[in-house]
C-alpha cells in the first residue's frame, strides 16, 4: 500500500513538473512579443499548448462588454473561413465577461447558459474559461475546449491556466505602452514636419515675395538689377517646388502588394518624377524567388524610408540601389553621393526611418547597418535571412 501511494504520488509530482515547466515556456514566449496582435495569437498558443487542449481562443470585449476582437487556436484556416461571424460574447463567454470569475464545465451543451454555437463553428464539448485580468479591468478572456487526453478539465489545469493569465495580463499591457508610444511618435514626427514646414517652405516662399517686392522697385529704371532678382526668385521658386515634392514623397508612402520587384521599382520611378534625382537600380532576377512576405515587405519599406530620407535632406545627385541573394540571405544596399550627417548628432529616436530601418531588420533577425560622413553621402545595408 504505500509503494502505491508512493507511486502516486511521484506521478502527480512529475506532472505539476512538467506543467510547471510548460507554464514558464508559455510566459517567456508571450513576453517576447510587443506587437499586440501576435502577443494575443501567442497567447491562445501556448494556453492551449499548456494544458494540452483541442482548441483555444482569446476574447477582447469592448465598451459594452461585445467581443471586438477575437483570436482563435486550434481550428484550420479553411474551417475558420466557413463560420460566419466569431463569436460575438454570449452563453458561456459572455458569462465570463460579466461574472469576471474561471469557468469549468464537463459539458457546455448541458449547462443551462450556452447557447450553442455558428453554423459550420466545430462542436466542442469540456470547457474552461478564465478572464485575464488587470486589477479590476478585464483585459481578455481565455477560452479552451475538447481537453485531449481526458474527459475534461482538471483543478491543476485551471490553476495553470490563472498562472498563465497573469503574465498574460503584463504582456496585453506591454504591448498596448507599446503601440501608445509608437502613436505618440507619429505625433511628435507630425509636429516636426510641420516645423519644419513653417521654418523652410513657408519662409523660403515669404523670401522670394520680398525678392519680387524689390523687383516692383527697381523695375522703372534699372533693369539689368531687376532682371536679376527675378532670376533669383525663379531660382528660389524651384528650391521650393522641390522642398514640396520631397515632402510630398515622404508623407504619401505608397502600400507593398507583394511583389517586390514591382514595389521598388515603382518607388524609384516616383522618387526619380519628385526628386530629380537619377537611380542606377540594380536587382538581380533571384531576389524575389520564394521570398518570404516579411522580408519583402522589410525590403520595400526600408527602400521607401532610404528614398524619402535622400529626397528630403541628401541634396544628392546619383543614387544606387542594389539588391541580391549571397549565401542563404538577400542584401540590399542604397547608396547617395549627397551631403551626408554626422552620425554621433543624428537623431535616432523612436519613429524616425533611420531607427525604423534597424528596428525591421532585428525583428527579422537580420541586420541595418547605416555609414555617413558629412560631405561624403549615406550607405544603407539590410542583411535579412530569407
Amino acid at each position: 500500500m504505500p509503494d502505491e501511494r508512493n507511486t502516486s504520488y511521484q506521478r502527480e509530482l512529475e506532472e505539476k513538473t512538467e506543467q510547471l515547466t510548460a507554464l514558464n515556456r508559455a510566459a517567456i514566449a508571450v513576453a517576447g512579443e510587443l506587437s499586440l496582435e501576435k502577443v494575443l495569437q501567442q497567447i491562445v498558443d501556448s494556453a492551449r499548448e499548456l494544458v494540452r487542449a483541442r482548441y483555444a481562443a482569446l476574447g477582447v470585449p469592448g465598451v459594452d462588454d461585445a467581443l471586438e476582437t477575437f483570436v482563435q487556436s486550434g481550428m484550420a484556416s479553411e474551417d475558420v473561413a466557413r463560420v460566419p461571424h466569431f463569436p460575438k460574447g454570449l452563453g458561456l463567454l459572455g458569462a465570463i465577461i460579466k461574472e469576471k470569475r474561471p469557468i469549468r464545465i464537463p459539458h457546455i451543451s448541458q449547462d443551462p447558459r450556452s447557447v450553442g454555437f455558428p453554423p459550420h463553428h466545430p462542436q466542442m464539448d469540456n470547457f474552461l474559461g478564465i478572464p485575464i485580468m488587470a486589477g479590476t479591468q478585464v483585459l481578455g478572456n481565455l477560452y479552451l475546449a475538447d481537453k485531449i487526453d481526458a474527459p475534461e478539465f482538471s483543478v491543476s489545469d485551471q490553476e495553470a491556466v490563472e498562472m498563465f493569465a497573469v503574465h498574460a495580463a503584463v504582456a496585453i499591457q506591454n504591448a498596448r505602452l507599446y503601440e501608445q508610444v509608437g502613436r505618440l511618435a507619429i505625433v511628435e514626427e507630425r509636429a516636426r514636419i510641420g516645423m519644419d514646414l513653417h521654418d523652410g517652405i513657408i519662409q523660403s516662399i515669404y523670401a522670394v515675395g520680398l525678392t519680387l517686392e524689390s523687383v516692383k522697385l527697381v523695375l522703372p529704371n534699372q533693369l539689368e538689377k531687376a532682371d536679376v532678382l527675378l532670376d533669383r526668385a525663379i531660382e528660389g521658386l524651384n528650391d521650393t517646388i522641390r522642398d514640396i515634392r520631397n515632402f510630398i514623397l515622404d508623407l504619401r508612402p505608397q502600400r507593398f502588394r507583394g511583389d517586390i520587384d514591382l514595389g521598388i521599382a515603382r518607388l524609384v520611378r516616383e522618387f526619380q518624377a519628385n526628386a530629380m534625382v537619377p537611380v542606377e537600380l540594380d536587382v538581380e532576377r533571384e531576389v524575389s524567388t520564394a521570398l518570404p512576405t516579411p522580408v519583402a515587405r522589410a525590403l520595400f519599406l526600408t527602400t521607401q524610408e532610404a528614398l524619402a530620407n535622400i529626397a528630403r535632406h541628401a541634396r544628392a545627385t546619383l543614387v544606387t540601389l542594389v539588391a541580391r541573394r549571397v549565401d542563404g540571405t538577400v542584401e540590399l544596399l542604397v547608396t547617395d553621393n549627397g551631403r551626408g550627417f554626422d552620425m554621433s548628432t543624428q537623431d535616432q529616436t523612436i519613429g524616425h526611418g533611420l531607427s525604423n530601418m534597424r528596428a525591421r531588420a532585428e525583428e527579422l533577425q537580420g541586420v541595418c547597418s547605416i555609414e555617413s560622413t558629412p560631405g561624403h553621402g549615406t550607405r544603407i545595408e539590410l542583411i535579412l535571412p530569407c
